[in-house]
């Protein structure tokens, strides 16, 4: 057993959170039970870096059911819960990872994870995947494949596969229906309400939202900031989203304009620069702004604090600064991912869903070892299809399915 944690006490804490997460997740609950029989990854090792807190745990105890080796990481220094780390210490896993790590620690926990001839890489937002091919090139040969969570990774990956870089195959997880229509849409929308509401203790009721960006995550994060009673401005730079935004009811302009009518400000765009200190100075003064996407590369933070006048470690993930004399920006969470930087992601259902595509697609790269010629691989069909079919199971929800007169009508040229 290999860790880096805090040295902190092996208390029960971190073990109810997963306990709950377990009692919430039926789909991984079945795959365990499945997992524990077949042990499809008997003699594998899978290097994991994904936000560490109780349901990522669940999905690691999952997949060490079915054999694997696990070696564990976060993907970003403030979404790690070293109780929960300490948890899976405690049950034998190996772990490299503590709350608010530095730059250097978090890249040092990366390295140390990958450095024991890992098999299946599970990522999300690339970090894995992009030291392996820049930093530990000789440990490229034990890889099988990999699979990426979340849009960021998912950009990072077309962009090696376009350059030929990319050496193994990975499975886009984020794009399979029972991950992105759900995790990113309604995950999102709810975990960043959350975590905005317990760290600002404010009402939304009244205000006004801008929402950069409206895919997935930003329809989610809009649809949401709509029911807390918000009127919603949406900034995007892709024409077809615009008009879906205004179409589903929303205002849509530059953030030129919206900068100055914002109470709070959610970016949610995978793209760096979307607010720049071009845009702190014309703020109403108590501005909130916050980031949602997977990098804390959206707002200007480097920008921000240089030309504050000063600065005010407000409320616990709340920095004040002083754009101005006498006017405040406020924001949240150091403009890393509001979810897990402030709250504590997405809901077990959610991602409930999301983790079931995670675990089956890990399972598909195993069974199809040296056989996918493809570098970047799309989610098969069937995979999303049974996690849909069991969760309607466990909703206790039956469909319709079509009869051979219906396919065969369906079929024709």
């Amino acid at each position: 057993m290999s860790f880096d944690i805090r040295d902190i006490s092996l208390a029960p804490s971190g073990q109810h959170k997963i306990d709950w997460v377990r009692k919430n997740c039926p789909l991984l609950r079945s795959l365990e039970e499945d997992f524990s029989k077949e042990k499809p990854f008997e003699g594998k090792r899978i290097a994991l870096s994904v936000h560490l807190e109780a349901k990522t745990a669940y999905l690691c105890k999952v997949l060490a059911a079915g054999g694997a080796e696990m070696y564990i990481t976060g993907s970003n220094p403030l979404s790690t819960q070293d109780d929960v780390a300490a948890a899976l210490v405690e049950d034998g896993l190996n772990v490299y990872a503590y709350y608010q790590a530095t730059e250097e620690e978090y890249s040092a926990h990366i390295r140390r994870v990958l450095s024991h001839h890992c098999n299946i890489i599970i990522d999300d937002g690339g970090d894995l995947v992009n030291m392996l091919h820049t930093e530990l090139v000789d440990e490229l040969p034990y890889v099988i494949g990999g699979c990426e969570e979340t849009t960021t990774g998912i950009i990072r990956l077309r962009a090696m596969a376009a350059q030929d870089k990319l050496a193994f195959p990975m499975v886009m997880v984020n794009d399979a229906d029972c991950k992105h229509l759900f995790d990113n849409r309604y995950g999102t929308g709810q975990s960043v309400w959350d975590g905005i509401n317990r760290t600002t203790n404010l009402i939304v009721a009244g205000k006004t939202v801008v929402v950069a960006g409206y895919g997935w995550c930003g329809k989610g994060v809009a649809m949401r900031a709509k029911g807390l009673g918000a009127q919603v401005v949406v900034t995007e730079v892709d024409p077809v989203k615009a008009i879906e935004a205004v179409m589903d009811g929303f205002s849509v302009m530059k953030m030129d304009d919206a900068v100055s009518v914002g109470d709070f400000f959610v970016t949610v765009t995978g793209c760096a620069g979307v607010i720049t200190t071009d845009y702190f100075p014309k703020m109403k003064n108590g501005a909130i702004l916050c980031n949602a996407g997977h990098f804390d590369v959206e707002i200007d933070m480097k920008g921000l604090r240089e030309m504050a006048l000063s600065s005010i470690n407000q409320r616990q993930n709340i920095i004040g600064y002083e754009v101005a004399k006498d006017r405040f920006v406020y924001v949240l969470g150091e403009g890393r991912l509001v979810n897990l930087a402030c709250g504590d992601g997405h809901p077990a259902e959610i991602m409930d869903m999301s983790f079931a595509i995670q675990a089956l697609s890990a399972k598909y790269l195993i069974e199809h070892e040296g056989q996918l010629s493809e570098k970047l691989i799309s989610v098969p069909r069937e995979v999303d299809l049974e996690v849909a079919n069991r969760k309607l199971s466990f909703l206790g929800i039956s469909i319709d399915v079509l009869t051979d007169e219906q396919k065969a009508y369906l079929s024709q040229a």
